[in-house]
């Protein structure tokens, strides 16, 4: 399959940026800075203590939706994983979404009065949004993330303590995969909301609103992929064993 991929060990890191101008913010999440002059994937991933073929994987994924090795990236340690779910949480929160909502601001702050109304409406749904992405994050990075580290730690010791057990029993990772569901769809409705029924406002800010919405919504729908796809899975898979392993 690698001979199919658009980005290798050997590819100059310039060069995959200037082969797909959206994977800087994914070289941010890898804590990886410009600077790095004509020197490979491998070796920038050396420099900065990456795992390079997860970050290849994560890479080409990103790159082309077409091309997603569930198999491969489920064969990374869970820590690897959450690590980079965690800083694309950080992307969201701190960068993409003040970023639009600096978009809309400036809208409603330029809006006539007879636009007021529609671009008021608009920047509430954007915040409702935003506030119940907030909490959806915070709950994985607060309570979904320590949990599964803990069964990570319980899987290498094979030793599980009682209140992990318990834990267990409660099947929180079921929970936590029908979350993702209502916040697609909101941020389909917002955009919908924009194309359909915002009164004529300036076309350019308009275009570029939409721009950064359908942006951030690709974004979020690799992001959702490799919850569902890999981690998940991976998280199921290492329960089961565990509850397995309490019971013999």
């Amino acid at each position: 399959m690698q001979q199919n991929l658009a980005i290798l060990a050997e590819t100059r890191m310039a060069d995959v940026i200037h082969l797909d101008y959206r994977l800087i913010t994914i070289l941010g999440r890898f804590g990886i800075e410009f600077g790095f002059g004509n020197k490979s994937v491998e070796e920038v991933c050396l420099d900065y203590g990456v795992d390079c073929r997860f970050f290849l994987e994560i890479t080409n994924s990103f790159h082309n939706p077409e091309y997603f090795p569930q198999k491969e990236l489920q064969r990374f340690n869970v820590s690897l994983i959450l690590d980079y779910l965690r800083n694309t949480h950080e992307f969201y929160v701190e960068i993409k979404i003040p970023e639009i909502q600096a978009y809309i601001d400036e809208m409603e702050e330029n809006a006539s009065s007879n636009q007021q109304k529609s671009i008021v409406h608009l920047n509430q749904f954007f915040r409702e949004y935003t506030e119940e992405l907030r909490e959806h994050l915070s709950r994985e990075d607060e309570s979904v993330f320590p949990y599964i580290r803990a069964l990570q730690k319980a899987y290498e010791s094979k030793e599980v303590p009682e209140d992990l057990y318990q834990e267990m029993l409660k099947d929180p990772i079921r929970t936590y995969e029908k979350n993702h569901d209502n916040l697609e769809i909101k941020l389909s409705d917002l955009k919908n909301l924009i194309i359909k029924y915002l009164p004529p406002i300036s076309s350019k800010d308009c275009r570029k609103l939409l721009f950064e919405l359908f942006r951030l919504e690709s974004d979020l729908e690799n992001h959702a992929r490799i919850e569902d796809k890999v981690l998940i899975p991976k998280v199921i898979m290492i329960e089961n064993e565990l509850l397995e392993y309490h019971g013999s």
